[in-house]
């Protein structure tokens, strides 16, 4: 088993007072076990402490995967099991408030208050929300007014040249078939761009009074267009002559910095 390190931006402190939570229950919950094992001796044998290893061998087989934890197999496999997938962060927020890890977090350990709790969930979904728009309204800003307008200045590039050539009687085939292939990739980004933004007006405009709600909105609505704008920008990026293009392409990042 591995634990994974939280984002560059996010403090270790919330997640690592969580597993220890979960460890202490734990090891509560197996001294228990051996006690009761035990009975009215004064300690315990070998076999005490079999008995209970072996119990919890078993109890704990269904979240136990001998193959690559990064393969499909497992993925279907802790299906078949009935564990959960957890595959975005507002998903993940909601278990902090089950009865049961509100109960371990607040009664068995008595690390937080269930209020205390709660305002971290809320926080949570919160930030979560307000950072997916601060990203998408970045994006808003370097696609409207940097690549978009850059495309368009190549396009008009291309369509001048080849009317001076036609009109000299000189064959613009090239620039034609250029600015034919260019033309749905800025159709594309245009399309996608304004997807984005609505997407996001109607996700600021979301009530707050549930905030994970909002911050699944973020999730399934605003994400997914970030990652398509994301994917028709780099389409055009790889069309469009450098010097018509306004940021530091990936070739000059990694070759020339």
């Amino acid at each position: 088993f591995e634990f994974r390190a939280v984002g560059s931006k996010q403090s270790p402190s919330f997640p690592v007072t969580v597993l220890n939570c979960a460890v202490t229950a734990a090891i509560r919950e197996i001294t228990a076990e051996l006690r009761s094992q035990i009975g009215s001796k004064q300690r315990a044998s070998d076999e005490d402490k079999l008995a209970v290893i072996r119990k919890y061998i078993k109890l704990t087989k269904g979240v136990r995967f001998e193959g690559d934890n990064y393969s499909e197999a497992w993925t279907q496999e802790a299906e078949r099991r009935g564990l959960p997938n957890i595959k975005s962060a507002p998903e993940a927020f909601t278990y902090l408030i089950k009865e049961k890890h509100v109960n371990m977090l607040t009664k068995e350990t008595a690390i937080f208050t269930e209020s205390e709790l709660r305002s971290r969930y809320h926080i949570l979904n919160e930030r979560y929300a307000k950072d997916i728009i601060i990203e998408a309204e970045t994006l808003k800003a370097i696609v409207g007014q940097q690549i978009l307008p850059a495309a368009f200045e190549y396009r008009k590039s291309l369509a001048e040249a080849a009317a001076s050539l036609k009109a000299a009687g000189v064959e613009a085939a090239p620039e034609v078939d250029t600015l034919q292939e260019l033309t749905p990739l800025v159709a594309c980004l245009q399309t996608e761009y304004r997807k984005l933004i609505a997407a996001v007006d109607a996700c600021v405009e979301h009530p707050s009074e549930d905030s994970n709600a909002h911050a699944m909105a973020a999730c399934k609505d605003v994400v997914p267009l970030i990652a398509s704008v994301r994917n028709a920008a780099d389409a055009l990026e790889v069309a469009v002559a450098d010097k018509f293009w306004p940021l530091p392409k990936y070739t000059e990042l990694l070759l020339t910095i």
